[in-house]
């Protein structure tokens, strides 16, 4: 494991906890599914350059697709 790959889900997770207040509290539930899933990824991807792209795609996710 390296210091980058934690740094990341970190800073990942931490987004996501954002995303999955703001989903909660306004019943919205895109955010809320795409905190979830950036709470969770950073534990089973291995790879950096994986979980950067991944988690920065459902980072992008709740500003174009509002439901």
């Amino acid at each position: 494991m390296s210091a980058s790959l934690l740094l990341w889900g970190v800073l990942f997770s931490s987004i996501g906890l954002g995303y999955f207040i703001y989903g909660k509290k306004q019943s919205a539930t895109v955010p809320l599914v795409c905190g979830i899933a950036l709470m969770i990824i950073p534990y089973f991807i291995t790879s950096v350059m994986v979980m950067v792209l991944l988690c920065a795609a459902l980072v992008a996710v709740p500003y174009f697709i509002r439901l």
